[in-house]
């Protein structure tokens, strides 16, 4: 069985994730490929992430191609999280995981209408659903409170959970969009505000053709073990969000090989995909809250020490913002309300990291320019170094 180092991992996060400066790309599209998907949970991650890679950051660029282009698009999918993947790997994923969701959404959704026993049944979210549609084909695009204000059945409240401790009377509007967008049927536009605002507008989408499931999970795992192999099944498990039968499935249909890692585990790499690559020059990176080059595995022992992790995680296991030197986490940053970036070493890295890590900053300054962010998950460390 081949052995893949410790080191050998982080070398390919380097190379395979577009973080060593003369591998960075051009494109915002070929960004996300390299790294599958970008969390979108947090509007400003996917900014964030793609300029991390790209030669020339550019908020603009990637705007372009989330709203003009449409060749990023945003997917509720993998653990029922909100991701941009590029227009080519979306039916992968759609297919794989954000049909399921889908599906989940509605289904939960009807259960609610149900519950609030005022006769909201399947018929009555059709009809409200064709009248939001409707409102989006006349108007091109609006915002959530413009569509409940064009659709009287969006200003519908319920009761969910009636008679149980967590009892509350809640609006539609949000839910029956969710399900629309879920669905692919409308999608999100551009925001009110700047890149870093969640407050979309929605317009209206065409579902895309569908594709079978396992098909399109043994080409998803297979993209993913070639930017985050090796990996255990466990990972796989964990990104994904599939059952541990899906998950072995899939790997089958791979063809992917199974290598030793440092710790004597068994992981699993892409077909032929257990050779060594080459280093490529020193790197550092001031990476996002929930970046995939930290999301991207269950186990991130050979690239954060254990005892970062307290400072560098909020109390649900998201990670916040991660400084980066030749592909360990080494310490956290965090953007001052100045507009300074301020970070903290968590490990002792050198001479020539401190230098390439204050360069990393001054080039998210300029680009970042007048925008301030606050990442949607707080950690402990990101808090300090803005308090």
């Amino acid at each position: 069985m081949h052995r893949i180092s410790d080191e050998q991992r982080r070398i390919r996060i380097g190379r395979r994730h577009l973080l060593a400066p003369s591998l960075r790309s051009e494109s915002p599209v070929a960004v996300a490929d390299a790294v599958v998907a970008l969390h979108a949970t947090d509007a400003a991650t996917v900014f964030l992430s793609a300029c991390a890679r790209l030669r020339v950051p550019d908020a603009a660029a990637v705007e372009k191609h989330l709203y003009e282009d449409v060749s990023l698009v945003r997917l509720l999918s993998m653990r029922n999280t909100l991701f941009v993947v590029s227009d080519e790997m979306a039916p992968r994923v759609e297919a794989s995981n954000a049909r399921a969701v889908a599906a989940k959404e509605r289904r939960n959704l009807l259960k609610h209408l149900a519950e609030d026993g005022n006769g909201l049944d399947e018929q009555w979210l059709a009809d409200a659903e064709q009248s939001v549609l409707a409102a989006l084909a006349a108007g091109g695009s609006a915002t959530g409170s413009e569509l409940s204000a064009a659709v009287p059945a969006l200003r519908t409240k319920i009761t969910v959970f009636p008679g149980k401790k967590q009892e509350a009377v809640q609006g539609v509007a949000s839910r029956v969009i969710r399900v629309l967008a879920a669905e692919g049927r409308i999608r999100r536009d551009r925001p009110r505000g700047s890149w870093t605002s969640s407050q979309f507008r929605w317009t209206a989408s065409d579902p895309r053709p569908e594709q079978e499931t396992e098909r399109a999970q043994a080409e998803l795992a297979l993209l993913w073990l070639r930017a985050y192999g090796p990996a255990s099944e466990g990972d796989l498990k964990w990104w994904t969000g599939w059952g541990l039968g899906q998950v072995r499935k899939a790997l089958a249909a791979t063809g992917a090989e199974e290598v030793q890692l440092d710790s004597g585990a068994t992981a699993w790499v892409a077909p032929q995909d257990h050779g060594s690559d080459p280093a490529p020059e020193p790197w550092a990176a001031l990476l996002p809250a929930l970046d995939p080059s930290a999301m991207g595995w269950a186990d991130r022992g050979f690239h954060l020490p254990a005892e970062h992790r307290a400072a560098l995680f909020d109390r649900s296991g998201n990670i916040g913002p991660t400084v980066w030197w030749n592909g360990r986490i080494v310490g956290g940053w965090a953007l001052r309300t100045d507009g300074e970036p301020v970070w903290r070493l968590l490990t002792d890295t050198g001479r020539e990291a401190s230098a390439s890590i204050e360069a990393e900053a001054s080039r998210l300054a300029a680009w970042v320019g007048e925008a301030r962010i606050t990442p949607r998950f707080r950690t402990p460390l990101e808090r300090e170094l803005t308090a």
